[in-house]
């Protein structure tokens, strides 16, 4: 019995130290503090990093704090968050970490000159809807106004007027008018234009996403992504929040709590196996059974509405100042049967693509899996 005893105490120390091991791999994963460069600007933490003290008090973050090619800035001159992508300057205008997208435009105001430079190619990010546009310079000379056609006004000039287009028959139409072809370019469209838009000032914000690190799942559970070690990019998850307890704080706790309760059940084994051998040397009757009720299982509850996590994987988008959504007479919220404005972040029901206010559809969501307007269903996206 007495040997049986310490195989019992050596088993529960070897489980407490893996418990302990693990707990400290938990705590080597790099939780920054989330900062941002002034108030109401995009929060800015994991896999983004603020490698400038140029906002509001010291907000500089060590590299552990985010991955390469995430380094962002503040600008006290404009007043905004920069991105640096391809050598060229890009001012954040939002940030999704759960769907790992974000919004941007350019700090000038002219967006169009830059993405005549361009190039995803050697950075972390790529287009969610890149579409190809082609220029054209015409001259005022033309009678173009009869057409309502959108010019690129910061390329524009005094005597001339540049126009974007995505159509095959507007290029056909801009060629016929004697129009002087400028560049092709692809841009990374918040939506994808339809065939019956013609023109584009490409004043929106351009939308992008990234596939390294993956922090998708481990945002949607609510976690928080980070990196193991200083010395790889490895990435890790934790179910901490954001201001949880210094490491060495977890190890004292881990160790503390979890040396007495196993000296609490080696002691409640030594009394029970007391107790049995006592049993067994004074008495030949049979051992009692016990039998041990089950707790009544829960009934299921009836799930009405969508989760969190997947109402947060339908598209979300930030309107720009040209309000152009991919259905253009849907210019009011059919739920507080509001008008959009600019800078309002809107979601769209993936499979009808009728968009709401954000804040509106969500607890709609949470209460209905059918679009209010159209009520085709999305339960089947719990199971995708």
């Amino acid at each position: 019995m007495d040997l049986q005893i310490s195989q019992i105490a050596i088993i529960l120390f070897s489980l407490l130290l893996i418990l302990t091991a693990a707990s400290a791999a938990a705590a080597a994963i790099n939780l920054c503090p989330a900062t941002s460069c002034r108030h109401r600007d995009p929060t800015i933490r994991f896999p983004f990093r603020l490698n400038s003290g140029d906002g509001d008090g010291d907000t500089t973050q060590p590299k552990s704090c985010g991955y390469p090619g995430f380094d962002l800035s503040c600008d006290n001159k404009s007043n905004q968050t920069i991105i640096n992508i391809g050598g060229l300057l890009f001012t954040v205008k939002a940030v999704d970490y759960a769907t790992q997208q974000l919004w941007i435009n350019d700090p000038d105001n002219c967006l169009p000159n830059r993405l005549l430079s361009l190039n995803l190619s050697d950075s972390a990010f790529r287009g969610v809807y890149p579409q190809d546009f082609t220029l054209f310079n015409c001259s005022l000379n033309l009678d173009l106004a009869k057409f309502q056609l959108n010019p690129v006004g910061c390329l524009s000039g005094p005597n001339y007027s540049v126009f974007a287009t995505s159509s095959d028959k507007a290029v056909q139409f801009f060629l016929s008018k004697s129009c002087t072809f400028m560049a092709s370019v692809q841009v990374p469209v918040q939506w994808p234009y339809y065939e019956q838009v013609v023109t584009s000032d490409l004043s929106d914000d351009i939308r992008l996403t990234w596939l390294e690190p993956r922090c998708r799942r481990c945002e949607t559970r609510r976690g928080r992504c980070g990196l193991q070690t200083n010395f790889s990019l490895e990435v890790g998850c934790s179910q901490q929040g954001q201001h949880g307890l210094p490491r060495t704080a977890r190890y004292a706790i881990t160790v503390g709590a979890g040396l007495p309760a196993m000296l609490c059940v080696i002691g409640m084994l030594c009394f029970v196996c007391g107790k049995l051998k006592s049993r067994g040397s004074t008495s030949q009757n049979p051992r009692p059974r016990y039998e041990f009720n089950s707790s009544v299982a829960p009934q299921p509850t009836l799930v009405i509405g969508l989760d969190g996590p997947t109402i947060e994987s339908f598209p979300k988008l930030v309107l720009g100042e040209s309000r152009r959504l991919p259905k253009p007479n849907d210019n009011i919220c059919p739920i507080c049967l509001s008008e959009y404005h600019p800078k309002e972040t809107l979601r769209t029901l993936p499979d009808c693509t009728h968009c709401f206010h954000a804040d509106c559809v969500d607890e709609w969501l949470r209460l209905n899996a059918s679009c209010p307007v159209c009520r085709s269903s999305h339960e089947r996206h719990l199971y995708s």
